[in-house]
């Protein structure tokens, strides 16, 4: 038990602290060991069990604090899969091993083998608490938060498709979301009050799909707020309420800047742990090669000895106790600027306002190790060392304010620049003739098949799955990086192709039953999906 914390009746505003957790659909069972879904391993051990070992610790102290999630389909597909569940307990065990002999190879190296020893601890606890605590389900965790009344899970569309240009259809954009909210319900047992637009993207029309869902809120970026029709009068520190009825809050960009600009922000601080420093790249090769790719690849395996320190290749090793004070002098000085920030807003306002700041949650941990510490040190902060806000949900946020002003938002994204322009440009631009002509196309096979074959509804529902996996995002988004190209330009081609072979195979009404349960096998997402929703 903590201890009582302020009074709250004369605080002057509310923060509503948003993390996006998703991770693009990544699952090959025709392979023993693929090195992308390393991705969703790293993500567990460095974002997923740190926030859920921190809202426990804050629920367990009766520390009063709300917060907002979105937990996209394909990250809790991928969650609660049986398959990637086993794999990852097995990349944690041999995490759990690659430190405990980086303990002994250390050993008369004081600096590092402290650091060796927290690696072996960190990797221990994850491997416990993953297959003990959470017993493989770390939905359900989640999920307990949620019903304990401290997290609210929002929903995202099915495969986090960029929706704004997938609107040449509009019947793709509505099973986007029908799928993702219905997904969401399966998940967590109740109906969605918000929704994440994935990339933050807006275009005007897009809520009348959520309207038609019953969702209530959105979140949208800055300046689709501050450029609406008309002028909202509380600029982002109010939602507006679009002519279908559904709330639009905006990105605050003081307060997110201040947290995921590597630049300007808090992660890029010298005395946090760098991210490109990796024992996978800097050891012996024979010696690291048991934990790196088995085809030879030197790949992270989340042992990084060293901090920041400067931009040159030089570094020094990691503290992790001044790494920690530095989370908590950060903590509290976001929590000063925002007193500053609310006590400034408010006179002029006559309502309480809400500063919205939303991240990816993958930014927490994985690429900002400090991060998760930083958010405890942070609620519990804002909890017990303040009294001008506190901590909301915009569900919450609605409850108490149900009448706000009406404007239509701009369309918006918040990636570079502000608009479509990292989803669509010279790397990617060639994907979306194919995605539009197989929407069409599905929507086609829809109306023909109204009473399929049980074979042929199998094929169908696959189709919808293939088509919904090649709108992923994710895929253009690294078109554009350069990050892994390769992979997310095969991807889109096989999931076009399968599905371009299966519309072939039913219209000649002759549908492949083993190569359909070779694909239900392999994409086997979306388990209760109906394709019907593109009739």
């Amino acid at each position: 038990m903590g201890p009582a914390p302020p009074s709250r009746t004369e605080s002057k505003g509310h923060l509503a602290l948003v993390l996006h957790a998703h991770l693009p659909f990544v699952r090959h069972p025709e392979h023993a060991v693929f090195l992308e879904e390393n991705w969703l391993y790293e993500a567990i051990t460095e974002t997923y069990l740190p926030l859920l070992g921190v809202f426990d610790r804050l629920l367990d102290d009766n520390v009063p604090f709300r917060i907002t999630m979105s937990l996209t389909p394909p990250l809790a597909f991928m969650l609660k899969d049986e398959l990637l569940c086993s794999r990852y307990a097995r990349r944690i065990t041999q995490l759990v091993e690659l430190a405990s002999k980086e303990v002994d190879r250390t050993r008369n190296d004081p600096p590092f083998n402290r650091l060796a020893q927290m690696y072996l601890d960190r990797f221990g606890e994850c491997r416990d608490a993953f297959s003990g605590q959470y017993g493989r389900d770390l939905i359900g965790a989640f999920r307990r938060l949620q019903e304990a009344g401290v997290l609210e899970i929002i929903a995202s569309a099915a495969t986090h498709g960029y929706l704004p240009l997938m609107a040449v259809n509009p019947k793709a954009v509505r099973a986007q979301i029908r799928v993702g909210i219905e997904e969401h319900i399966r998940f967590f047992g109740r109906r969605p009050r918000g929704f994440w637009l994935p990339e933050c993207a807006y275009a005007p029309g897009l809520d009348d799909f959520l309207a038609e869902f019953g969702v209530q809120y959105f979140i949208t970026e800055s300046h689709g707020i501050a450029y609406a029709t008309p002028c909202p009068s509380f600029g982002v520190y109010a939602p507006v309420i679009c002519p279908s009825g559904i709330a639009a809050f905006g990105r605050d960009i003081h307060s997110s800047k201040q947290v995921w600009s590597a630049i300007e922000g808090y992660p890029g601080d010298h005395q946090y742990r760098e991210f490109y420093r990796d024992v996978g790249y800097d050891l012996d090769y024979d010696y690291i090669r048991p934990y790196i790719h088995p085809d030879g690849n030197r790949i992270d395996t989340g042992v990084k000895y060293y901090r920041i320190t400067g931009a040159d290749r030089h570094k020094e090793p990691y503290d992790p106790e001044l790494a920690l004070e530095k989370a908590a002098e950060h903590a509290g000085n976001f929590v000063f600027n925002r007193e500053r920030q609310f006590e400034y807003i408010e006179p002029g306002m006559g309502r309480k306002p809400i500063v919205v700041a939303p991240y990816d949650a993958e930014l927490f941990g994985h690429w900002w190790y400090e991060g998760p510490e930083w958010i405890e040190f942070l609620l519990r902060k804002i909890a017990y060392d303040q009294n001008v806000f506190d901590t909301i949900t915009p569900g919450n946020y609605l409850n108490e304010n149900a009448v706000n002003q009406r404007a239509y938002p701009c369309a918006s994204s918040w990636g570079w620049r502000g608009y479509h322009e990292v989803w669509l440009e010279g790397s990617n631009a060639w994907i979306y003739r194919h995605l539009h002509a197989a929407a069409d196309r599905m929507c086609e096979l829809a109306r023909l098949f109204n009473t399929p074959t049980e074979l042929e509804r199998r094929a169908l529902n696959q189709a919808a799955r293939e088509l919904l996996l090649a709108q992923s995002s994710d895929w253009a988004f690294i078109m554009k990086t350069g990050t892994a190209v390769e992979y997310a330009v095969k991807r889109t081609k096989e999931h076009l192709q399968r599905f371009t072979g299966l519309c072939e195979e039913l219209k000649a009404r002759s549908v492949d039953e083993h190569r359909l349960d070779e694909l239900e096998r392999r994409d086997n997402i979306f388990p209760a999906i109906d394709y019907r929703v593109y009739a």
